[in-house]
């Protein structure tokens, strides 16, 4: 069993995996860049590290966080915006040099669908990936990263869209008018999978591969948000007329067969 794992990154995905991962018996270091947060993750028994990422050092006792773990996980999403130049990879390529200093933990990094880009019909695991969006580039280099880093064992996972806890893409969409892709697939995943999805990883010792992690249920969003608008009493959004179908329908196959993986939480709550 592995029984030392670090989470970088405790904030929406990596808090609640944490304090799961402690009721399963591990010890946990997370890490947060917020000072104020530390008291909150010593309370659920994390061994909390005040731990930030630069391009050229990192701010914190990140040898510390590192020393004496069994696995790494690296929850920490770009934070890619048009005002933001910083670069991710770069931050990545700083925490990479860091694993050298001591001895390396097997790698679960988290990464996204995003990596695919916008191609149409069935995506697993074994499909091209081109990216067009500057976090999916930045993602993609970092997979790569690390798996082609012989001496790191690395498992990555590409989720979709986030829902659970209070975060749901229909909160935002709610009331918009015009939108174009109401004929593309939606493509989600609940919290609860998620975490469940890496604690199988952990528990069956899965190393070297790529798994998608995506609820298998796929129907289009003009269907789909309107119905989950009408759920929470909101003002559904409208979707422009449109002959197009398809976008990306992403496959979570392999994780299913590989893993005998059943997914937990439907889309549809």
């Amino acid at each position: 069993m592995n029984k030392k794992i670090g989470v970088l990154g405790c904030g929406w995905l990596g808090f609640p995996l944490a304090i799961s991962l402690i009721k399963d018996g591990y010890a946990v270091n997370g890490s947060t860049t917020s000072k104020e947060k530390i008291p909150t993750l010593k309370k659920k028994g994390i061994s909390p590290f005040l731990i930030s990422l630069g391009e050229q050092t990192i701010l914190g006792a990140i040898d510390d966080f590192l020393k004496g773990l069994d696995v790494l996980i690296i929850n920490v999403p770009p934070k890619l915006r048009k005002s933001n130049t910083e670069s991710y990879i770069g931050k990545i390529q700083v925490l990479h040099k860091a694993l050298k200093q001591v001895k390396p933990p097997k790698i679960l990094f988290i990464s996204s669908t995003s990596v695919y880009g916008e191609i149409n019909g069935i995506v697993t695991e074994e499909t091209h990936s081109k990216p067009t969006t500057e976090s999916g580039k930045q993602l993609l280099a970092t997979e790569n990263l690390f798996l082609n880093d012989s001496e790191l064992q690395t498992t990555i996972i590409r989720f979709g869209g986030l829902i659970g806890q209070n975060r749901h893409p229909i909160e935002q969409l709610s009331g918009k008018k015009g939108l174009t892709n109401g004929n593309s697939y939606v493509n989600l995943i609940h919290l609860e999978d998620c975490i469940t999805i890496i604690k199988t990883i952990l528990e069956n010792r899965c190393w070297g591969e790529i798994f998608n992690g995506v609820y298998p249920y796929h129907p289009f969003k003009k269907e789909y948000y309107k119905k989950q608008a009408l759920l929470r009493n909101l003002t559904p959004p409208s979707y422009a007329e449109t002959t197009l179908l398809g976008g990306k329908r992403i496959s979570s196959e392999k994780i299913i067969n590989k893993l005998n993986y059943q997914f937990k939480c439907s889309i549809e709550s």
